[in-house]
């Protein structure tokens, strides 16, 4: 029976300027590790085959000297050179990968994804195609205006929080952002997640997984703080 190939990519481009600090907020550290080696190590002790990890073209040898080698992450097949925007670095690796039956697309500034929740992913997608971790929400959320009034209260049973990773056939998600590029019309800075491009290129539904409340995104200074006391709590 052919074993399927599947091929982490690990998002570290981003300049976090909500993080308000000099330094890119997947780099900086955690228990005196960088932000970035969290996730690198849950996906080194799954069972995905290679991580692609997409950083800026001046931190590419920081990352291979100081992260790769000194905590041996050694499913990393290669650093490469991220977009200005988010799609921009995913599209840049779906077209260099060479070849892969399924693609697990991280927020390297998600530091406690567990490699638990990765493992069911790679489960899960093989039945549905696509799949994201998500967490229902759990304060009442307001629509508003421009002006901040508000104009309707979503049913809150209805609503989930994404997050990363979302994973999906690679041939799928490839057609997608293929479609998404020759859109012309299309606002791409309104594209905030893969699964959005999934969505409306190719009209297929996307699974919600269940992740975890932990699986915290790190934004804002505060994250910082609150990501320290779950270092030590997990």
């Amino acid at each position: 029976m052919k074993q399927n190939r599947v091929t982490a990519i690990v998002l570290a481009a981003g300049q976090g300027k909500r993080m308000e600090t000099s330094v890119a907020k997947q780099f900086l550290t955690l228990d005196n590790k960088p932000v970035i080696y969290y996730s690198l190590k849950a996906f080194e002790e799954s069972s995905v085959d290679e991580i692609i990890l997409v950083t800026g073209r001046e931190q590419i040898d920081y990352c291979m000297e100081h992260i790769l080698k000194p905590y041996q992450i050694n499913k990393v097949s290669r650093v490469i050179e991220g977009g200005k925007e988010r799609y921009e670095s995913v599209y840049h690796v779906l077209k260099d990968i060479k070849q892969t039956d399924y693609v697990l697309i991280h927020d390297g500034a998600r530091p406690f994804i567990a490699t638990n929740l990765i493992e069911m992913l790679i489960e899960k997608v093989k039945e549905f195609k696509a799949c994201i971790l998500g967490t229902p929400v759990k304060e009442t959320i307001k629509q508003v205006n421009e002006d901040d009034y508000i104009t309707a209260t979503p049913d809150r049973n209805t609503l989930w929080a994404a997050q990363t990773p979302q994973v999906f056939s690679y041939e799928a998600i490839k057609k997608a952002y293929d479609l998404f590029y020759a859109d012309e019309e299309m606002n791409k800075k309104a594209i905030t997640d893969d699964a959005m491009v999934y969505e409306k290129y190719m009209k297929l539904p996307v699974k919600m997984v269940m992740g975890s409340y932990h699986n915290l995104k790190l934004t804002t200074p505060e994250d910082l703080i609150i990501a320290e006391t779950l270092l030590h709590n997990i």
